[in-house]
């Protein structure tokens, strides 16, 4: 009679381990599949949705060469597309995103900063700085334009696609906790 009872006992609680565990994957399973998204995120910049891709553009260096994006260098890039004759606003950015850079340390030679524009006179030369040449395709890709007055940046994967955005007037600490999370 006890033999039959701790069988009985055995297979109820090897029962009980299979519904919790399957049970957590059919709640996970049925929220994804049915398409609920959490209210907010831990990311401060803005999560673009979808995703533009610019691994089709034909992107180009201020030198002319031709920009590649290499995934598996699994660098992050901060794209910055800047109107002609930018001035001070310019500056200050260029500035702000040199901090962001140095602030990376160990990990700041897996950051690029993509300055779609002309450079200003006074730009810090930094390592990951990387000039490129306007591009319109890009600027038709991207939810807003940017003015001297109102500079969006926006944070791009490895892969080449756009995934969070940073308003005009963003705080830069924003960005640099954003890149603390996917530079590790």
């Amino acid at each position: 009679m006890k033999d039959t009872s701790a069988k009985t006992r055995s297979r109820l609680t090897l029962l009980l381990v299979a519904v919790l565990f399957l049970g957590s994957f059919g709640i996970a399973a049925g929220l994804f599949f049915g398409g609920w998204k959490p209210g907010q995120t831990r990311n401060l910049g803005q999560m673009l949705d979808p995703y533009p891709r610019l691994q089709d553009l034909p992107l180009s260096r201020a030198d002319g060469q031709a920009w590649r994006w290499r995934p598996e260098e699994r660098h992050w890039h901060v794209v910055v597309p800047v109107p002609a004759d930018c001035g001070a606003s310019c500056v200050r950015l260029l500035d702000a995103l040199h901090r962001v850079w140095l602030s990376e340390g160990r990990h700041a030679d897996r950051l690029k900063v993509l300055w779609f524009g002309e450079l200003p006179a006074s730009a810090p030369a930094f390592g990951g700085l990387v000039p490129m040449a306007a591009s319109a395709e890009l600027l038709a890709l991207l939810p807003d334009t940017p003015r001297p007055d109102a500079l969006p940046v926006y944070l791009a994967d490895p892969n080449g696609y756009l995934v969070l955005r940073y308003a005009p007037g963003f705080d830069p600490s924003h960005l640099r906790k954003d890149l603390g999370r996917v530079l590790k």
